[in-house]
């Protein structure tokens, strides 16, 4: 990938901010674009552009994860404790954070509209901002902006105000129900899984501080007003659990007014039901495990064992192992009994969006109707080699083309050395004039290919004998000798 030119120490390079913002190399980009050439291609693309954009593989958007995850952790475990112990004497320290992360929150309601996407049904990032935006505006920016609602804000005014005045109940009061408000930014908080045990024990801490700690309720029965910070959480995450258990709870404990009755009553069943789907989806989880993974491990375990029978060289055995786990990657698919479970034209459109593109660039088949090529894409087969493999050798029969879907090989002659990669195909000649393959072809990365073969080749052709007489005209077109 392009790298910023050297500069003089502590120089300034817009250069090395706008690199922060393409691709980087790694296993994920690999793993979606396939090769190092299609991630420099998405670079170009990217550049091309000329917007401010932050790829979804780019350094910038994984410092900013890992930065929106320690802050949203420190809420989940900061928000409660604020909330329910320290009763609106937060101090400026803590004060500051909650500023801090709003205006965070804030920002990040606004890079989201910067951030591109990877959608499920593409290999291509969506870098275009009104794409993006349309897709954000549907998705989470109504609960991002009401995350982003700045409580923090409102909060330190409202201390600032009345700091000034006498202290008062009623202005105690309404400075923790405007803590409570703070309850609002929790929705960030709902991409944090498990979140259900907190609002249980939120709901637990908010009605006894509300309604100023009555002589009857849990919190003076322990003796917790004057207890430390942790020895009130740990109690309360204590109480908590044992409503959502239903258990602990004897006639002591008993609920001392209506309103704690009926928040025991709704803790105890959103406990139960808590419990009743975690069961349920551990069931599914053991019932309804991934299958093709499952056949895939089993599939793999019999391959070492086939392999160890053999006594097959160590080093033969990683080759074989790598290969097995790269071209089927983790899932175990029958391809043609998979297509064979579609109709046909779904089956055609299927195979044309993952082929079609590639048969098009020969420019043999360039002007040959869409149903030809459909019927040619149908009739490719799919192929990995690692690096250092052999695709083809010198003075072989020339019996398949190939096309390169993903990696970089090199093609080797007495005379030259040529590189191919993504999109790239060879071996088309043999379609044609058959014959012997005059050139090596090996892989130097990893590389996922589509090969045609001779047979197939001219069985379609019998059912497209226009198409024939096209190719006998043109058999002359400068094509490849490999």
């Amino acid at each position: 990938m392009e790298r910023p030119a050297p500069g003089g120490r502590g120089r300034f390079s817009w250069d090395g901010w706008r690199n922060l913002l393409l691709p980087q190399l790694n296993r994920q980009s690999l793993y979606v674009y396939g090769s190092e050439v299609a991630v420099e291609k998405e670079c170009i693309r990217q550049r091309e552009r000329g917007v401010f954009v932050i790829h979804p593989f780019s350094p910038l958007r994984s410092y900013y994860i890992m930065c929106m995850v320690t802050i949203t952790f420190l809420n989940l475990i900061g928000i409660p404790i604020e909330i329910a112990f320290l009763d609106g004497q937060s101090g400026v320290g803590w004060e500051g954070f909650n500023v801090f992360s709003d205006t965070l929150f804030l920002i990040d309601v606004g890079l989201n509209f910067r951030m591109g996407i990877i959608p499920e049904d593409s290999e291509a990032a969506i870098l275009d901002l009104k794409c993006i935006r349309q897709n954000y505006l549907k998705s989470w920016f109504v609960p991002d902006m009401i995350a982003a609602f700045p409580v923090g804000y409102i909060i330190l005014i409202a201390d600032l105000q009345y700091h000034s005045d006498t202290p008062s109940s009623k202005a105690s009061k309404m400075v923790r129900i405007l803590m409570f408000v703070r309850i609002i930014s929790l929705v960030r908080l709902l991409r944090v899984s498990r979140l259900v045990r907190f609002f249980n024990e939120v709901e637990k801490y908010f009605v006894p501080m509300l309604e100023e700690f009555p002589s009857d309720c849990w919190v003076r029965r322990e003796n917790l007003m004057n207890a430390t910070v942790g020895e009130k959480y740990s109690f309360g995450v204590f109480r908590a659990l044992s409503h959502m258990t239903a258990i602990s709870y004897g006639s002591s404990e008993t609920p001392t007014n209506e309103v704690e009755l009926w928040i025991v009553m709704t803790s105890i069943v959103s406990g139960a039901l808590m419990y009743t789907v975690l069961v349920a989806n551990t069931v599914a989880l053991m019932t309804d495990a991934d299958i093709p993974a499952r056949i895939y491990k089993s599939k793999m375990n019999d391959l070492e064992d086939y392999m160890i029978f053999l006594k097959l060289p160590k080093a033969l055995r990683i080759r074989i192992s790598n290969y097995f786990q790269t071209r089927h990657q983790g899932k175990w698919y029958d391809e043609k009994d998979v297509l064979n479970w579609v109709s046909s034209s779904l089956r055609e459109e299927i195979l044309t969006v993952m082929c079609s593109g590639l048969v098009r660039k020969v420019p043999m088949f360039q002007k040959c109707d869409l149903s030809f090529i459909n019927a040619i894409a149908s009739e490719l087969q799919y192929e990995v080699f690692q690096e250092g493999d052999v695709i083809m050798r010198h003075n072989t029969p020339a019996d398949r083309m190939f096309f390169i879907e993903h990696g970089q090989l090199v093609v080797e002659t007495d005379c030259f050395q040529q590189e191919l990669c993504d999109g790239d195909y060879f071996g088309e000649t043999c379609l044609l004039t058959g014959g012997r393959r005059l050139a090596t072809v090996r892989a130097q990365t990893i590389c996922q290919l589509f090969f045609l073969s001779v047979n197939s080749f001219h069985r379609v052709l019998e059912d497209y004998p226009e198409v024939m007489k096209y190719l006998q005209r043109t058999s002359h077109l400068d094509i490849s000798l490999i």
